[in-house]
C-alpha cells in the first residue's frame, strides 16, 4: 500500500512560521556564520547549511562528508530548504522530520528570550549514500534569533553518526547537557485543551451547531476556535488541521 505523504504541506507551514514579515538584512551576522561554517566543515568534514530567513536562500559549506552523499560542490539553494540534501532521505520519513521541527519551533517559541538560544534539535535521519546504502546521519539544527526574537537564520549540520542514541530525535539544552526526547507531548502546548476537544469533534464529522450544543457554548465560540486552530497549525482548513493534528498526536 502506498503511504500518503504530506511532507510538502508541512514544509510550507514551517516556511510560513520561520519567515515572518519584516526580517531585516544582517550581513555581518551572516559573514560570521559563514566563517563558522567553513571552520566546522573543515574540522568535522561535515556539511553545514545556513538558511537565511530574510532573502530565502541557503548557503551550503560542504566538507569531505559531502562526497559520500554525492554533494561535493553544492554551495547555494534558492530556498530556506536544502533540497538536494533532503532529496536523499526516504520520502516516508520527511513528514516525520518536518513534524518534529514544528514541535521544536513551538517548544522554543514559549521559552523566555534569554533561554531560546540554549536549545537545539538533534536527530538521526536516514540518507541514501553514493554507494547505494541507506544509513543514519546525525543532524543538528540551531536557530539564530534577531532582536525581536524572530528566527533570523537556521544553522544545520550534517555529519556521520559517530555515536548512537535510542530515539530518533532529541531536544538538547547545550548549556546544561539535558536532553528530552521529542514526542507528541511536545505538541500539547500548540493547541489549548478546548481547541483539541473541538478539533476531535470536527474530525468525528460534527458540524459547528452540533459541537456548540454538545459543549454548551455558542456557535460563535466554535467558529472562533476553528479559526484559532487553523492559525496555530498554519493550515488552510479544518480538514488539513485534523490530518496534521493526528500526525502530531494532538487528537
Amino acid at each position: 500500500m502506498v503511504r500518503n505523504n504530506h511532507f510538502e504541506s508541512n514544509r510550507k507551514k514551517l516556511d510560513e512560521l520561520l519567515r515572518p514579515e519584516g526580517c531585516s538584512n544582517d550581513m555581518a551576522t551572516l559573514r560570521r556564520l559563514l566563517e563558522y561554517a567553513e571552520t566546522m566543515a573543515s574540522i568535522e568534514n561535515s556539511i553545514v547549511v545556513i538558511s537565511d530567513m530574510s532573502d530565502g536562500k541557503s548557503h551550503i559549506v560542504a566538507g569531505e562528508f559531502a562526497r559520500s552523499l554525492g554533494l561535493h560542490g553544492y554551495r547555494l539553494e534558492n530556498s530556506i530548504w536544502e533540497k538536494r540534501i533532503l532529496a536523499l532521505m526516504p520520502q516516508e520519513e520527511l513528514e516525520e522530520k518536518y513534524i518534529n521541527e514544528l514541535r521544536f519551533f513551538h517548544f522554543v517559541r514559549h521559552l523566555p528570550k534569554d533561554r531560546k538560544s540554549q536549545f537545539h534539535l538533534m536527530s538521526k535521519l536516514r540518507f541514501r549514500f553514493v554507494d547505494g546504502s541507506v544509513r543514519d546521519v546525525l543532524h543538528r539544527m540551531h536557530y539564530i534569533y534577531d532582536d525581536n526574537c524572530n528566527v533570523r537564520y537556521a544553522l544545520c549540520i550534517y555529519s556521520p553518526l559517530l555515536f548512537d542514541f535510542k530515539c530518533r530525535c532529541l531536544i538538547v539544552n547545550s548549556a546544561t547537557g539535558v536532553t528530552e526526547e521529542i514526542s507528541s507531548s511536545n505538541s500539547e502546548n500548540i493547541l489549548s485543551k478546548r481547541e483539541r476537544q473541538v478539533l476531535a469533534l470536527i474530525d468525528n464529522g460534527m458540524k459547528s451547531a452540533e459541537i456548540a450544543d454538545l459543549l454548551n457554548i455558542s456557535i460563535h465560540t466554535v467558529s472562533r476556535h476553528r479559526q484559532e486552530i487553523i492559525s496555530k497549525l498554519q493550515v488552510k482548513n479544518t480538514h488539513e488541521a485534523c490530518r496534521l493534528a493526528k500526525s502530531m498526536g494532538l487528537i
